[in-house]
């Protein structure tokens, strides 16, 4: 019986730093996410962005998409995503976006993405295990430093609309195509629980300290 209790002891010991490990890479993306928020809707010259933020139903938030081709190209990047409601703003789910092109391309491009759900199809689109961008829901995209003006209009009409702030050689963030997957693992690993994206977002049964940091700064910049 002790043998038995000892080499569960030694089991439970070498998997907790894996545990731990990946916490923090799922913390860390969190942060992440509160810093781009800060960098996408703080600045003076954003009132157009909070405004859509305002009356958003949640977000995407994607700190790095990481875009690089030679003939083959390819983008992808880790992801959360958070629902508005009365009572605030959820704790995060986790989500990868990703997509893959042929074509006469080279260069490397590195963006921060919000993606602002307007619509409840739109929210239950993104809430799909698969969700592929321009095939189930309508998308405006706007680039962060063009502006909005004269374009929140139409932007409100659609389903999702796309905030994209790039540094590198490609010109513009290509989203057509993109596929938006949940992360079912990295929930359990954050939560300490097996949990789908609609019970952290629409149930609010995750709960993470690490994540008080994200809600605060949604509810800066939109209330809620």
């Amino acid at each position: 019986m002790q043998r038995l209790l000892l080499a569960t002891l030694l089991v439970l010991l070498a998997l907790s730093p894996v545990a731990a490990r990946a916490q923090t890479e799922q913390q860390t993306l969190v942060d992440r996410a509160t810093l781009t928020v800060q960098d996408m809707f703080g600045p003076d010259n954003a009132k157009d962005q909070r405004y859509m933020l305002q009356r958003s139903k949640g977000a995407l938030i994607c700190p790095r998409i990481f875009k690089a081709g030679f003939i083959i190209g390819g983008q992808g990047g880790d992801c959360v995503l958070v629902r508005r409601s009365a009572g605030g703003w959820s704790s995060p789910a986790f989500y990868t976006v990703g997509s893959g092109s042929i074509g006469l391309q080279i260069g490397v491009q590195d963006s921060e993405l919000v993606f602002l759900v307007m619509t409840e199809h739109g929210f239950q689109a993104v809430l799909d295990s698969q969700f592929k961008i321009g095939a189930d829901a309508t998308i405006a995209v706007a680039t962060i430093g063009a502006g909005l003006e004269g374009d929140t209009t139409t932007a409100l009409r659609a389903d999702i609309v796309a905030f994209a702030k790039s540094r590198g050689l490609f010109a513009g963030v290509s989203l057509q195509g993109s596929i938006i997957s949940a992360k079912s693992d990295w929930n359990q690993t954050y939560y300490g629980r097996p949990l789908a994206a609609t019970q952290i977002v629409n149930q609010g049964d995750g709960n993470n300290p690490g994540a008080a940091p994200l809600r605060e700064m949604l509810a800066r910049f939109a209330g809620g």
